[in-house]
């Protein structure tokens, strides 16, 4: 559906991978063809949006080259440095704006909806707010039901139950430290153990050295390791797939309602010194609504299960429940 020309969806897509997601799995959901416009910025990208108003200002040639017709009925956006370009658009062609997440103050009223995530606790209200759970993504039933296929024969000679660890760690204002890392290999690795299952695990890029090193030695065998430094095939959504459980650091919006789409049971490991406010609040709603729990000290498997969490399905309903 990339870069099909002519669409009457477009998606702006700048250099934050987590906020192009976002507005991938909004345009999926939708199921029609869209365009993925390249958002590239240049140093004027770094005014407050107060100065740029609707407008290209900031953006590099080469993506103001791309904004031109044939025009969109429908821009889909995220984040604050979009926000002028997707107003620029409806300016030129009058094409409806969807903005995931705030897009800060001035031209609010432009947006036709803006889907808010409830805990960023921001309060704002009006017709075109839309308040979600979490955050949109692009994991669903077909997409689990194809990568189950493809890692189940890799996963085969493990014995079950599976609990799959999915680790991310340290952030601009909380560090993923040896210490965490060692008691949530400690702990993840007896909610397997208590049930004779193995544990499968992925890190990523901000794990740190340090950080996995102590993570895998708490780890008992049988164990699978894809450790992010290595490289190769990411298993993630083959363990979103097949894992009978599934243990989820805190430090991530996208990777903890990623995990509530998946059917298992999802287990946060959130100690208060990884996890800032907006995170707490995330996970406070989360158990509040049965989509996950607190990661057990002690204790084994618990048989429960939980609706899918989709706000990027939410999203296209509103969309068709506004426009058709």
């Amino acid at each position: 559906m990339f870069d099909n020309d002519g669409a009457d969806v477009w998606v702006l897509a700048d250099d934050r991978a987590g906020n192009v997601g976002q507005c991938l799995g909004v345009a999926e959901a939708l199921g029609r063809p869209f365009t993925v416009k390249a958002i590239r910025y240049g140093r004027l990208a770094r005014l407050p949006n107060l100065l740029r108003g609707a407008s290209l200002v900031g953006l590099a040639a080469e993506s103001r080259a791309g904004l031109v017709a044939p025009w969109p009925r429908l821009v889909i956006a995220a984040g604050r440095r979009t926000a002028p370009v997707a107003r620029w658009l409806k300016r030129q062609c009058g094409a409806r704006l969807v903005q995931i997440m705030d897009p800060g103050p001035g031209g609010r009223d432009e947006f036709d909806l803006i889907a808010v995530p409830s805990h960023d606790g921001k309060g704002l209200a009006g017709a075109n707010i839309l308040s979600v759970i979490g955050a949109p993504h692009r994991v669903t039933a077909a997409k689990l039901a194809e990568a189950a296929e493809i890692w189940r024969p890799r996963f085969s000679h493990l014995p079950r139950p599976w609990v799959g660890l999915i680790v991310g760690g340290s952030t601009k204002s909380r560090e993923f430290t040896p210490a965490m890392a060692r008691g949530l290999g400690e702990r993840a690795g007896a909610l397997a153990a208590s049930a004779g299952g193995s544990v499968l695990i992925t890190t990523s890029r901000r794990t740190g050295t340090e950080a996995e090193a102590a993570l895998l030695a708490a780890l008992p065998e049988p164990r699978l390791v894809h450790s992010w430094q290595a490289g190769g095939d990411n298993p993630y959504f083959g363990f979103l797939a097949l894992a009978d459980a599934l243990v989820v650091t805190g430090d991530s919006v996208s990777m903890a309602c990623e995990a509530c789409a998946a059917p298992a049971p999802v287990y946060l490991f959130a100690p208060a010194e990884l996890v800032v406010p907006k995170h707490a609040r995330l996970h406070a709603e989360l158990y509040a609504r049965g989509l996950a729990r607190p990661l057990p000290v002690g204790g084994g498997l618990e048989n429960w299960n939980h609706a899918p969490l989709n706000a990027a399905a939410d999203i296209a309903a509103a969309i068709r429940e506004k426009w058709g």
